[in-house]
């Protein structure tokens, strides 16, 4: 089965190894590019300012979807950290590699954790083939999602990939010129580079952004619910 997604802004993202994976086991249509603007992502070139504002589009509906779900469950919003819930109902292929991402994020902050859900996510991974590679954007109702494209991934280390897209999730935005000790410097060290681990200024930034800037999207939450 294809399933469309709309037109989309493009951010960045990340490939996996065909040879890992074998054939995919579904596909799904790719957004269409921009009419201006479109850049591939996952390598030095996408870094742009439309790409930037697509990452940051993208945590935002991520973190305003957790916070009116804990706006309506009051002990959830007790808890120490934050859970943000994922699908992967989309991008089959890539589920063991998705799946280790967030063994490695969750191993890696305190104030955040994901976990895979069948229903009720707040964000989704999909697969398929799209001429700007990786990335992460919103499907422009409030919906945040990572694309996963096929013919990039052959490049690219798979358990990086999905590592660095999910640091889009966490709110961390491209670095190019990082080395490949830094997890957000995606594409920029080449394919031999396969750290999938974030470094330890990236791993106190999501740990501030979901402490600090969740707080503030769940103080919105909770007056918007109170004023019902």
């Amino acid at each position: 089965m294809r399933i469309s997604l709309p037109l989309l802004s493009t951010a960045v993202g990340l490939g996996l190894t065909a040879a890992v994976l074998g054939a995919p086991a579904a596909t799904v249509a790719a957004p269409q590019a921009p009419a201006q603007g479109a850049h591939l992502g996952y390598e030095p070139k996408a870094g742009s300012g439309e790409d930037a504002a697509a990452n940051r589009a993208f945590f935002e509906a991520v973190i305003k979807s957790v916070a009116k779900k804990r706006a309506v469950n009051p002990s959830a919003s007790a808890a120490a950290a934050v859970t943000v819930y994922y699908s992967t109902a989309y991008a089959p292929s890539f589920r063991s590699q998705i799946s280790r991402s967030a063994q490695i994020w969750n191993g890696s902050v305190s104030n955040v954790r994901l976990a895979e859900s069948s229903s009720g996510a707040d964000f989704a991974y999909y697969e398929g083939n799209d001429s700007r590679g990786s990335y992460a954007s919103t499907n422009g109702h409030g919906s945040g999602y990572i694309f996963l494209d096929y013919r990039q991934n052959q490049q690219y280390n798979s358990t990086r990939v999905t590592a660095h897209e999910t640091g889009h999730v966490l709110g961390l935005p491209d670095h190019y010129s990082g080395p490949c000790s830094e997890l957000m410097s995606g594409g920029g060290p080449g394919t031999s580079c396969t750290n999938p681990y974030p470094n330890s200024n990236e791993r106190s930034r999501v740990n501030q952004l979901w402490a600090n800037g969740f707080k503030a999207a769940l103080d919105k939450a909770l007056q918007k619910t109170s004023q019902r």
